[in-house]
């Protein structure tokens, strides 16, 4: 395991990039003979080849190495083909050209991206702007990484391709932060987490681009306790409780490419402590408590994107049969639903009965398939963050019979059969999930 700022962290690139260089050596041969180049290029092929080819990844100082070696003949040609820097920021890699440069860094692993930027102002450029994370999303590039906190105010990302840890920038906050009620969410290349300060509600954002947090968002309705999912560069947060105590029936939709905030139809129930996910394209906010309500709503709503409008629909999510009725806890006591969805498909985590299930959207009914990994246990389902992360599901949380400072992750492909949970990592930590979220980008 590796660990320290993402700029250091080397990986295995992805499959797709063994093809990718085969094309772009096929290139290479092909304008070698075209243009009878120098053997100078010929070495800048190597170099490449070396850092694409995925059956002969680099460690981590051989990658830096590489990427040294790149940017020194990257230069070179640029100083031999070129009398100016507007040269070298249009084409990149100038063998190889802006566009096909661009195509080959759209498969390398987002983790290396901080090397990349470190070579010129061009490719920083590209990196800072976000232009790279746009075109893999249109390309259908994504790389989920789970980021998640147990020692407030630290967050740690975990990729689960790689099995590498990479710890983020301290975040900055007050010891009011801290105690108060924090949500998180990802979004685009953003995550974000919502707290309280002493004076009122605030919003920190952390950014890949840049590898640093900021602060300063307001959105139109400050909330806390509020369902959330993320579909791309866009979010939506609904119900929750404002700085009063009350019950939310509000809602707004995200959009981390322009940071603003817009205003939705309010849903036909207000409701906070719920969840929310995205499913068909649609959202979802299910479960929660209502209004003058202290048991947990059945109710879930969908809101359709295109039509703008909200569905609400009975006994979506029933309700939790933790224990006899003397020892049933009480709704506000109990962690929001655990939901994840997979492939258009919803899962829940029973946290008293340690089962998984899934729901038949069709037919508005749920089955069990299996059960959660037997080490993880939780407080009434806090601690214990259930997420889809990419084709998975990912469990998170300290193990039953340790000494509270181990925290693992594990992870199955859902499918027909029963879960078959599998041991991704672990590590010395706390052992409590105080807020998790996913980031595919």
């Amino acid at each position: 395991m590796l660990e320290g700022p993402t700029f250091l962290v080397s990986r295995d690139l992805p499959s797709s990039c063994e093809q990718e260089t085969r094309w772009i050596y096929n290139s290479f041969c092909v304008m070698e003979l075209a243009s009878n180049k120098r053997q100078l290029e010929l070495e800048e092929e190597a170099v490449l080849t070396k850092s694409c080819k995925l059956s002969d990844a680099p460690e981590e100082g051989e990658t830096k190495m590489n990427f040294q070696n790149l940017s020194l003949s990257v230069n070179q040609a640029n100083d031999q083909n070129h009398s100016s820097d507007q040269s070298d920021s249009s084409s990149l890699i100038f063998q190889l050209g802006r566009d096909i440069s661009i195509n080959c860094l759209l498969r390398c692993s987002r983790s290396d991206y901080g090397s990349i930027a470190s070579l010129n102002q061009s490719f920083r450029s590209l990196v800072r702007t976000g232009e790279l994370y746009r075109l893999r999303r249109q390309m259908g590039i994504i790389e989920h990484w789970v980021y998640f906190s147990c020692n407030l105010p630290e967050w740690e990302a975990f990729d689960p391709n790689t099995r590498r840890w990479m710890r983020l920038p301290r975040m900055p906050s007050n010891e009011c932060f801290i105690c108060s009620d924090k949500e998180s969410l990802a979004v685009g290349t953003e995550l974000l987490v919502f707290g309280k300060e002493i004076m009122s509600p605030v919003i920190y954002r952390y950014s890949i681009l840049m590898n640093a947090w900021s602060s300063g968002m307001i959105m139109n309705v400050p909330r806390c306790l509020f369902g959330s999912a993320s579909l791309g560069e866009v979010a939506i947060l609904a119900g929750g409780c404002d700085p009063r105590g009350n019950i939310l029936s509000s809602a707004e939709l995200y959009n981390s490419e322009t940071g603003t905030w817009e205003l939705l139809p309010n849903m036909n129930k207000a409701r906070k402590m719920c969840s929310g996910v995205f499913i068909d394209g649609k959202f979802y906010v299910i479960g929660g408590i209502g209004v003058g309500n202290s048991k947990q709503l059945t109710c879930g709503e969908e809101f359709d994107l295109q039509t703008r409008k909200w569905r609400e629909i009975p006994n979506m999510f029933p309700r939790r049969h933790g224990g006899t009725e003397a020892t049933e806890v009480s709704a506000a006591a109990e962690a929001p639903p655990l939901v994840a969805v997979v492939n258009n498909v919803l899962y829940s985590a029973d946290y008293a009965q340690q089962e998984v299930r899934r729901y038949d959207k069709d037919n508005n009914l749920w089955f069990t398939i299996g059960r959660l990994p037997d080490r993880i246990v939780s407080m009434n389902g806090w601690g214990l963050a259930f997420r889809a992360c990419g084709n998975r599901l990912i469990v998170i949380g300290g193990p039953r019979a340790l000494d509270g400072r181990v925290i693992e992750i594990n992870a199955c492909v859902p499918g027909e059969g029963v879960p078959e949970w599998n041991l991704l990592a672990s590590r010395q930590s706390g052992s409590f999930v105080y807020n998790c979220a996913v980031m595919g980008c």
